[in-house]
């Protein structure tokens, strides 16, 4: 593969003339586009900004078993799409799912007169899951819970060597929509609710896609990150619904994740989002991709169209009268890239010939785009030959494991948990025990011998125990499986029910998480409720694991059940860390990167709410949260000190430290939290935000002093001036272990 492209790169290299050729590697990025573009027709520069998805993805004639929800097999059909890749037609594919195909793909550009190549990108959000073989990691909720950014920085780093074994220097990641209702589906996808941790997993996620804090490192990838802007609390909790938000709260909840991952993460990309701004569709937002985006926040880098989302803002939206006025009008406003499907080519090309599209604005958008091609080197190797390519599969699954292990999230423990060495009888149970859900959203099945389930691996864990199954899908629990599920738990000794969701992606029954799996309750699915409750009738020790990609109503659970052990979608070792969990093997520490309300008429419920919030009760009906932001439970105890602050300045500079003393009988991991509230300002500020976290690791009895740094950036607020600044006063600084007051230690800083 290589020695073929390194011969196309040669001969085009014969036919330059002079030393400033845009193959002339001793370029920058940005002289070779400008060269390559001069050299362009009008029809090729708008080749370079239409994506299609990729030819094998469905079969012609043939629905697709692997297609996205919202696809349709006509939308998915390319009619003569080898015929526009041999003229220039095409600048970039999705979901190339084989190396194979992306070759091919490669290859036919060789026929084309300038020979650019293609940017192939795929989804791969917790690893290159659509891609069969590939390492599948935990849901990024669940690396949330970690509280971990370097575990992801290290995981994407990892996913974007697979994806370059594959031919696709591209994801589609990280997400960094602020999450903040339950009922949508997408959740899993996202780092939960608090800007301030979704901001430091995302510019790590993207530093290890990109292999480099500072443009691309060896073998890295394009990171994007999606979805501009404010998806993740959507209206009623569907997908792509209608956003309405205050400017304040767009730039101090959902803003700060994008700087964060564009800025201090040099992502080489960014999506829009599906969802309308405040009546204007993001695809067609100036404001949000030009004025913000652009002038205020100096982003240089692609953006890309989500699935045919310019063209939903005549079809869906109902915003613009016609296709024609939507591809002009999302060009105008900054996307650089078309994501699938027909007439956009056309379009364009009619409509700078007549004028009503800038040339300037089709060439700005192009050279962003060969720039790219030309940072990822593609044109030197636009697949990179797999010699150059360690393979890592063994060490990328033991990453997959302890990141496993480090997501899980131990709710609720009444000395249920760790269970003997020799338990005696364990029956194992629900729709999710020996099921793929356990790999999450955005995967294609699996090789079976890839991946340990929740019974595989609790059965490996207890050998020489009689370990009993009981299984099947959420659709398939019914009154005999019920009343059978009822009399093997009479004869266990301890019951481990393995319930949630359905997250396979492409599974032939209902999924009930993921992308537009929305939901309009947080019960558990189907009769699993009742599968529940028939075993704890059973009198015996019981242990509920959840997988699932949303929060949960649990309020029973909490009430009858001995643990609860919350797994998310810990990925293809899942079953083992799971195992290892209810063994006692291993000690979890995961916390909550979301509040977990009572039910789902108490949304939005969230840590860093505003001090008028629960000034009034609900009648009849607990108010508050079920489990707060960052709680989770350990198999040892944590002893917090008073803390105490050293204050370097009178702008908000000092040092807070306290120390953390393990009071158990094992070793453990607790995630120190640090929270700040601006006491008063010009406007309301909300309860608590966190501000810091470290993960500390102590064996029995030891103890370690924890310091936080305290800057004014962590202090300054958006002003009723609409200004960023530190306002003078007092501000309350809290230590501890979750979000709730309880677990807060505090102390009062003041800034002149």
């Amino acid at each position: 593969m290589k020695k073929i492209f390194c011969a196309a790169a040669i001969a085009l290299l014969a036919v330059s003339c002079g030393p400033k050729d845009h193959m002339d590697s001793s370029l920058s990025a940005e002289k070779r586009a400008k060269i390559l573009l001069s050299k362009m027709t009008l029809e090729e520069k708008v080749g370079q900004m239409c994506m299609y998805v990729g030819p094998c993805y469905v079969e012609p004639g043939h629905g697709s078993a692997r297609k996205n929800i919202d696809a349709s097999d006509e939308n998915l059909g390319n009619p003569d799409i080898a015929g526009k890749v041999r003229r220039g037609e095409v600048g970039s594919f999705l979901h190339v799912l084989t190396r194979e195909e992306a070759v091919s793909l490669q290859k036919m550009t060789l026929d084309s007169r300038l020979q650019i190549p293609l940017l192939i990108g795929i989804d791969a959000i917790h690893g290159c899951g659509l891609v069969a073989g590939c390492t599948v990691y935990p849901t990024n909720i669940g690396m949330a819970s970690s509280f971990d950014p370097e575990m992801l920085e290290k995981i994407c780093s990892e996913t974007a060597l697979e994806m370059r074994r594959s031919g696709v220097p591209w994801t589609f990641a990280p997400n960094v929509d602020v999450a903040r209702d339950p009922r949508w589906g997408r959740i899993g996808e996202t780092f939960g609710e608090d800007p301030y941790l979704v901001s430091e997993m995302g510019k790590h996620a993207v530093w290890g896609f990109q292999r480099s804090r500072d443009g691309y490192g060896p073998d890295g990838v394009m990171a994007c990150v999606k979805h501009l802007i404010a998806g993740g609390e959507p209206n009623g909790g569907i997908n792509a619904a209608p956003m309405d938000v205050s400017e304040r709260q767009l730039r101090e909840i959902y803003l700060p994740p994008f700087e964060a991952a564009l800025l201090e993460g040099n992502a080489g990309s960014v999506m829009a989002a599906h969802n309308e701004i405040n009546g204007i569709p993001c695809h067609g937002n100036k404001w949000l991709l030009r004025d913000l985006l652009r002038d205020d926040l100096g982003y240089k880098g692609l953006c890309v169209s989500d699935w045919m989302d310019i063209e939903r803002m005549h079809l869906f939206h109902h915003w613009l009268p016609s296709l024609d006025e939507a591809f002009k009008v999302s060009l105008e406003a900054g996307v650089d890239i078309h994501m699938q499907g027909p007439d956009y080519f056309e379009s364009i090309i009619d409509g700078v010939k007549s004028g009503r599209i800038p040339v300037k604005v089709l060439d700005e958008a192009v050279l962003r785009i060969l720039e790219v091609k030309f940072r990822l080197g593609l044109f030197e190797n636009p697949v990179t030959d797999l010699e150059d390519l360690p393979e890592c599969r063994e060490e990328h699954r033991r990453t997959a494991l302890e990141a496993a292990r480090e997501s899980i999230v131990l709710l609720k423990n009444d000395g249920t948990l760790p269970l003997k060495q020799n338990p005696g009888r364990i029956f194992v149970c629900g729709p999710n025990a020996d099921s793929q859900t356990i790999l999450g959203d955005w995967a294609v099945p699996q090789a079976d011998d890839d991946v340990v389930t929740a019974w595989e691996g609790i059965k490996e864990e207890w050998r020489g125990a009689e370990v009993m199954r009981f299984d099947g899908m959420i659709e398939h629990v019914t009154d005999a499986t019920i009343a059978e599920a009822a009399r093997k738990a009479r004869s266990a000794s301890v019951n481990i029910l393995v319930l949630g969701e359905n997250t396979e992606r492409y599974s032939v029954y209902g999924r009930t998480t993921g992308e537009n799996c929305d939901r309009d309750n947080l019960d558990l699915p189907g009769r699993q409720q009742e599968l529940l409750e028939a075993v704890c009738a059973a009198g015996k020790p019981t242990v509920l694991v959840l997988l699932n990609g949303r929060p949960l109503s649990l309020v029973w659970a909490q009430e009858h059940v001995g643990a609860i052990v919350e797994a998310w979608e810990p990925g293809m070792l899942g079953g083992q860390a799971i195992a290892e969990v209810l063994s006692g093997k291993v000690n979890p520490s995961g916390k909550l990167p979301v509040t977990i309300p009572w039910n789902v008429g108490q949304i939005p419920t969230v840590y860093n709410y505003k001090p008028m919030q629960y000034s009034r009760k609900f009648v009849w009906t607990h108010t508050g949260c079920l489990y707060p932001f960052g709680y989770g439970l350990s198999y040892t105890s944590f002893e917090y000190g008073e803390p105490s602050i050293d204050v370097k300045d009178a702008k908000g500079n000092a040092c807070v430290s306290f120390t953390l003393t393990n009071t158990g009988s094992v070793a453990g991991t607790e995630v120190a939290q640090l929270y700040i509230r601006d006491d008063y300002a010009s406007v309301t500020r909300p309860v608590k935000e966190l501000k810091g976290f470290r993960k500390v690791a102590l064996e029995p009895g030891e103890s370690a002093e924890v310091t936080f740094d305290i800057t004014p950036d962590m202090l300054r607020c958006l002003g009723a001036d609409g200004q960023w600044a530190v306002e003078p006063g007092d501000f309350t600084v809290m230590v501890g272990s979750s979000s709730a007051d309880e677990d807060l230690k505090t102390l009062k800083l003041t800034v002149e």
